[in-house]
């Protein structure tokens, strides 16, 4: 599933493709994705100016003119990707299942295990029902040690099972909660709230430092993820354990292990992560 670098990519590919334009239309091909479409979705939001493209979380959103306040949330879920088309003429591949029209294209929305979604937004954000019990953004000012201390505190679970918990840290995932363990040299079955001040410093940072070098990246294309030019992103290349049981650690040679916590792969090298 895409996480947040992946989002962000995809948000960032939009904006100069979206910001600014009518859509001149929202082409449904089929009644729903993972939901439903919401009733009249594309009636309403036909023929308004998209403001601005943004990312919360996981969560693409497209913003409608300010005197709406109507924003159209994307989740692209397991295998959903945005594809921008300057030709419009050219054919629907056979999962283009939303296409927003606007004078310079066609952006595509291609789901072929169909668990993505749409939903409308009809007034602030935190009324909307995937919105409303998200924790700050990681890469804000929000997310300090300091933070952390207090999220953390009293906390008995895993601290791989606290950085994933979204309404604690909004839009971090499987993958980079392993990369950020690693490079903070935290083993992901402590226990979140006995982690020392140095700890939380160094985790603090590593998480902001994962996501943005990710960013950079263009993501990890894992299965179906491609950015909005169709390219690869290419942080799968850097990753330090994720997805490398058995591998040799980059840091002293030691196999990554690979364990299994609340049903998602873990991986870690127990020599550098304590």
């Amino acid at each position: 599933m895409p996480e947040l670098p992946e989002v962000e990519t995809v948000v960032r590919g939009l904006r100069p493709f979206l910001e600014g334009q009518r859509l001149n239309t929202l082409l449904l091909r089929r009644p729903d994705l993972r939901f439903p479409f919401p009733e009249g979705l594309s009636q309403r939001v036909t023929g308004k100016t998209i403001r601005a493209v943004e990312r919360r979380a996981k969560y693409g959103l497209i913003r409608f003119e300010a005197e709406d306040a109507l924003s159209l949330l994307f989740h692209l879920g397991m295998s959903g990707r945005m594809v921008c088309e300057t030709d419009p003429s050219l054919p629907f591949e056979k999962h283009d299942h939303v296409v927003f029209e606007t004078d310079r294209g066609q952006v595509r929305f291609n789901d072929p295990r169909r668990f993505g979604f749409l939903d409308l937004i009809d007034g602030p954000d935190p009324a909307n029902r995937f919105l409303a019990e998200l924790g700050p953004e990681p890469l804000s000012e929000a997310v300090t040690p300091d933070y952390l201390r207090a999220a953390f505190k009293a906390k008995a679970s895993p601290i791989k099972a606290s950085l994933l918990n979204q309404k604690l840290i909004a839009g971090l995932g499987n993958i980079y909660v392993c990369e950020a363990l690693y490079e903070s040299g935290i083993r992901p079955t402590r226990k979140t709230g006995a982690l020392r001040p140095a700890e939380r410093e160094r985790l603090c940072a590593a998480i902001k430092n994962v996501l943005a070098r990710a960013i950079e990246a263009g993501g990890s294309s894992l299965r179906d993820y491609k950015q909005v030019s169709g390219e690869l992103g290419y942080f799968q290349h850097a990753w330090g354990v994720y997805g490398r049981e058995n591998e040799p650690c980059r840091a002293c040679d030691a196999p990554i292990k690979r364990i299994v916590q609340s049903n998602r792969s873990t991986f870690f090298c127990a020599a550098c992560q304590r």
